[in-house]
């Protein structure tokens, strides 16, 4: 199982780097890499949870590959809450409360649309007559 865990992380974390790599920020900047990391890893994490549950059939190692590992390893709230410290320590308190509060309420958005929209596509499916997949 950690063998999965680990495998999952890395690809999420290599995944985390490229976002931050291709939207660096600058000392008291908004850190847009992170915000938009930590938004849409909530979203995936959200429709994961519906298709594990609701969609999908009971595999043993699909939750802890994609949601501890991969989604673990690509959301960052340590790196959100460093940020949030180095905005203020940069002179930038306005910035970090903004940041602060926003990838809370963006995290929590998040979530409810990946779970509310990945649920309105499963209803459809069932209602065309599709099964689970085996």
């Amino acid at each position: 199982m950690l063998g999965v865990i680990a495998a999952g992380g890395a690809l999420g974390a290599l995944a985390r780097y490229g976002l931050a790599v291709a939207l660096p920020h600058q000392p008291g900047a908004f850190p847009w890499a992170t915000f938009l990391t930590n938004a849409s890893g909530c979203l995936l994490l959200g429709a994961l949870m519906v298709l594990l549950l609701d969609w999908w059939p009971p595999r043993p190692y699909v939750r802890p590959f994609l949601g501890v590992g991969v989604l673990g390893g690509y959301t960052t709230f340590s790196t959100y809450a460093a940020e949030t410290r180095d905005l203020v320590a940069a002179g930038a308190p306005a910035t970090a409360a903004g940041y602060a509060l926003g990838s809370l309420a963006a995290a929590l958005v998040a979530v409810w649309a990946g779970m509310t929209l990945t649920r309105a596509a499963v209803s459809r499916l069932r209602r065309r007559g599709a099964r689970r997949p085996a």
